[in-house]
């Protein structure tokens, strides 16, 4: 069962898991699927309206951080004994008016989430992916395909001037000479 071998209560990429993979893992468990499906969503608070949509919250969700919080755990606690929960946030937005900030604060909600459902020895857990920025077009347009000018390296420097004194130790040790070399300080007095 692919649930067991999911640690509980975690909030984490969904990375090699698929939706249909976890639904039907959620449906054998007996525990409930809570998917949301968040690529038209452009900001905080589309993202938090498109979430209560698909969850069914109830129509005095207030629609913040907090709101949300309060939806996922105390008014389903007051509903009964829950069996478990799979949730999916599937393609964040990832944008100026929904940064990688305002991702945090809400899967820091799901982490609150999963801690709350921990005490009370309740499997939770929370699967999220994010969508990134498409390229600009023609980026690739306006760039030259010629080689880049050869820039110049300075000579290096002589070897008579390597073997000078070196400031940094007071004496006329050679430059590339450790400190902890015996000899040198010998042959230097």
């Amino acid at each position: 069962m692919l649930l067991q071998t999911i640690r509980p209560n975690v909030v984490q990429a969904i990375r090699a898991y698929r939706v249909e993979d976890l639904q039907q893992a959620a449906s054998e468990a007996g525990q409930h699927f809570l998917y949301a499906h968040l690529s038209e969503a452009n900001s905080k608070q589309d993202v938090l309206e498109r979430i209560a949509a698909a969850f069914l919250f109830p129509e005095h969700f207030g629609k913040n951080l907090d709101a949300l919080y309060d939806c996922m755990t105390d008014l389903v606690h007051k509903s009964g004994p829950q069996p478990g929960f799979v949730v999916v946030l599937e393609q964040l937005p990832d944008n100026a008016k929904f940064d990688r900030e305002s991702r945090e604060q809400l899967l820091d909600v799901f982490r609150e989430t999963a801690d709350y459902w921990a005490d009370r020895r309740i499997q939770f857990r929370c699967f999220y992916s994010c969508q990134y920025p498409a390229q600009e077009a023609g980026i690739w347009e306006s760039r030259s395909l010629e080689p880049a000018p050869q820039i110049e390296k300075p000579l290096p420097k002589s070897a008579a001037n390597k073997a000078g004194g070196n400031p940094n130790f007071g004496m006329n040790m050679p430059l590339m000479c450790s400190a902890f070399d015996t000899s040198a300080w010998l042959n230097a007095a």
